[in-house]
């Protein structure tokens, strides 16, 4: 069967996601969404550095694309400082009747508890009066922290805590506004960045923690947020521009699932924009990676390495993000209608093995 599918946005996820839709034998690229003006009417091969074109030309109509009735949209536009519009976005494509895989609102991953039910029952009641399905996934939140330590822990004979973590080095992720932003690199260390407001480290990951207490059965009293930030020893560039002396260079956060007092469900960040900063927190393996460490009987400790074609880690995270998604859309498609969560769908596996 061939899956028809429209791809919302362009941007550093949806480039990848538009290379990973081509590359699927089931699914056939129906339309292209841009925001960008000067992007209009170019054809998605270009916009997805393929060097060859595939035929279909990005349009900035969004009633154009939900014409078309695709099977499925793969959403990639950024909902960080538009969430209610995303939402809106989402809530008009599923009443439309397609079915939708996303990478934001990150919250959506798995809602209950995270956020307050106004913030989430708008999609759930999109989607059951379109008959259609959304899944919000990724690599983080996303794989890294819902399908690969609860396939972990299926080998364990006792759990005491599951930690979820991401170490890496952010210098090459072109993204200044997701860079200086919201995370607060760049900036004063008297300054609290949109992610470090508090409750917004637990709205976007907070998701994680729950869906991982979930799965495991285990309730939890709490779910608590703790980060801190070093200093850049001088001014150096990354590719989103300079990060002068003093300013913040180096981000550690935890949201922590509590039972009895002590953490049992564990989601942390290691993030600097130098190798050298920082280095009493723990290190990558490889250029960067994802670590799930299950403590109990026995101990596991799994590393998952990420490197692009081109050399970069951070490419890499993208293209998983991307590819996550477009790997999902048979699953979603043939799922009942709703909110789905990683939870409800069988094994994302992708295709194209030679």
């Amino acid at each position: 069967m061939t899956y028809r599918v429209v791809q919302w946005s362009t941007g550093n996820v949806g480039r990848h996601a538009i290379a990973g839709i081509d590359a699927r034998p089931d699914l056939e690229l129906a339309g292209v969404w841009t925001s960008t003006p000067a992007k209009i009417g170019k054809d998605a091969g270009e916009l997805a550095g393929l060097g060859r074109p595939l035929g279909v030309a990005a349009t900035g109509s969004e009633e154009e694309l939900l014409a078309l009735r695709p099977d499925c949209v793969v959403y990639t536009s950024m909902a960080d400082v538009r969430l209610m519009e995303a939402i809106d976005d989402l809530c008009r494509i599923l009443r439309a009747g397609i079915n939708v895989v996303s990478s934001s609102p990150v919250f959506l991953q798995f809602p209950d508890g995270v956020v307050p039910p106004e913030m989430s029952d708008p999609v759930r009641e999109a989607a059951e009066a379109g008959g259609a399905s959304l899944f919000v996934n990724g690599i983080d939140p996303g794989f890294a922290n819902d399908a690969l330590p609860l396939a972990v822990t299926g080998i364990s004979e006792r759990i005491d805590q599951v930690r979820c973590m991401e170490i890496l080095n952010y210098a090459t992720y072109d993204q200044g506004t997701v860079l200086f932003d919201i995370m607060g690199f760049g900036r004063s260390l008297d300054d609290t960045p949109m992610l470090l407001q508090p409750g917004v480290l637990t709205m976007a990951w907070g998701s994680v923690v729950r869906q991982l207490a979930a799965g495991l059965e285990v309730e939890l009293d709490e779910v608590t947020e703790h980060h801190t930030r070093l200093p850049a020893p001088e001014t150096f560039e990354v590719s989103s521009g300079t990060i002068e002396k003093g300013t913040a260079a180096a981000l550690r956060f935890e949201v922590r699932g509590m039972r009895g007092g002590e953490p049992v469900i564990v989601l942390e960040h290691v993030t600097r924009l130098r190798d050298d900063i920082a280095p009493d927190w723990p290190q990558p393996a490889g250029a960067g990676c994802y670590r799930v460490e299950v403590r109990g009987e026995p101990d596991y400790t799994v590393d998952l390495q990420l490197l692009g074609g081109d050399g970069d880690h951070n490419t890499a995270g993208l293209k998983a993000t991307a590819m996550r998604l477009v790997n999902a859309v048979p699953a979603v498609v043939a799922a009942p209608p709703g909110l789905l969560t990683a939870l409800d769908l069988p094994p994302i596996t992708g295709r194209g093995l030679l």
